[in-house]
């Protein structure tokens, strides 16, 4: 591939792959079974140059490979709310990788699709953070933090450095985490601790590989996708241990790899009261916007929505947006579940993220969100206020049109 035998897109791909073995030390490459591509995502002029002479010679993944979000909503070009030649330039690129043979998933969330989930110590190359700390962390897959354009040169080449979380012993936790005993029960039980505990873990951690001791055992998917995608917005976390509910660490001797950590460290609850208020940017009752499905939201999740709001319907004032990946959306509309959620007031968002892209209108009032990661990267990224909170509160929220949001169980109120 290198000498160019499989063409001019194909040798660039691998000159890219060789280069970050060589800044990794790597003795030789590994084959993988799979890749999620970031690199579709608009970032300039040189995303468009780039996957022009990624594609001479008729260039083609050598492996199954999913697509990340993009710049627009290409089934509903109509949420755009920006600049026409950007928005075209955003197509642009993300056809520009269809051709290349990637799967037109545009998720954040490829995990949700059952046939695109890798097993455990599986070798595959993943862009995206919370999809890296996922596959690595809840599948027990294993991929190396694969950024822009080195992404799809591995799922171009198939091949990866054999550096990084590829190797066993870099998988190692080297710090424990231990949750304080000021820690309520009743709290471990509520979704909105989990991307909250990730901010911390994220902020504590940057890219150490940690165990986490002191949750509930067999924690259900939706909480670790929480807590993974907090964690690698606020620090560069690729994979985290959660302690009886990720695959390599069913005990903490296990996530240790029966070694010693390097440190130890207790996260009590005044730490995390404090994470939750640095959430919150935004000031007022008045609420303008909801978002929801950071990362993409779940069937499940869709269902939990629908299921919240009853026979409500939002306020006027109020936009709510649930993002979803369209595989999903494709079921939720099948199901009726879709059409439920539009009569609601619902807007839904596939193929891009409203923190990423101009989707939400002037928004008169306060964003709510149940979303770590959401509150982390929308008011530097579109200048909204955030008000962080569960998603029953945010839900409940966007029909009353103003802040609901109970604090009795942070002991805050």
């Amino acid at each position: 591939m290198l000498a160019g035998s499989a063409g001019p897109g194909t040798a660039l791909a691998m000159r890219l792959v060789v280069r970050a073995a060589e800044v990794t030390s790597a003795p030789r490459l590994l084959p993988i079974t799979g890749a999620h591509v970031d690199s579709c995502l608009d970032h300039g002029q040189a995303s468009l140059d780039f996957i022009d002479r990624l594609a001479v010679g008729d260039t083609r993944v050598a492996v199954p490979t999913t697509l990340n979000v993009g710049g627009i909503d290409l089934l509903h070009p109509e949420l755009w709310r920006g600049d026409r030649e950007l928005a075209a330039r955003g197509r642009a690129v993300m056809e520009g990788y269809r051709g290349l043979g990637c799967r037109p998933t545009f998720t954040c969330a490829p995990y949700e699709l059952a046939d695109q989930r890798p097993g455990l110590g599986e070798q595959v190359a993943w862009g995206e953070s919370n999809a890296i700390v996922f596959v690595n962390s809840v599948l027990g897959a294993r991929t190396s933090r694969y950024g822009d354009f080195l992404d799809v040169a591995a799922a171009v080449t198939g091949r990866v450095p054999e550096s990084g979380l590829h190797l066993s012993d870099a998988r190692r936790a080297r710090l424990v985490l231990r949750l304080g005993t000021d820690v309520p029960d009743a709290l471990l039980d509520e979704d909105s601790l989990y991307p909250i505990l990730g901010a911390v873990i994220g902020r504590r951690t940057g890219s150490t590989v940690a165990a986490v001791v002191g949750l509930p055992a067999g924690l259900p998917e939706r909480r670790l996708k929480a807590l993974g995608a907090a964690a690698a917005s606020t620090g560069s976390v690729a994979l985290v241990h959660v302690v009886g509910s990720t695959p390599e660490a069913p005990t903490l001797a296990a996530a240790l790899q029966e070694g010693q950590p390097d440190a130890e460290m207790v996260i009590t609850l005044a730490e995390l009261r404090s994470q939750r208020t640095a959430l919150t940017t935004g000031t007022g009752s008045r609420v303008g916007a909801v978002s929801l499905g950071t990362p993409h939201a779940s069937y499940a999740e869709l269902e939990g929505y629908m299921a919240l709001l009853g026979e409500h319907r939002c306020a006027d004032t109020v936009e709510l947006l649930i993002s979803t990946g369209r595989e999903t959306l494709h079921r939720a509309e099948a199901s009726g579940i879709a059409a439920g959620l539009r009569r609601a007031g619902a807007e839904l968002l596939v193929d891009t993220c409203s923190y990423i892209a101009p989707i939400l209108r002037a928004v008169n009032g306060v964003a709510m969100t149940d979303s770590a990661k959401w509150a982390y990267y929308a008011p530097g990224n579109i200048g909204v206020g955030v008000v962080f909170a569960t998603t029953a509160e945010c839900l409940a929220s966007a029909v009353a049109g103003r802040v609901v949001r109970d604090d009795l169980l942070w002991g805050e109120a």
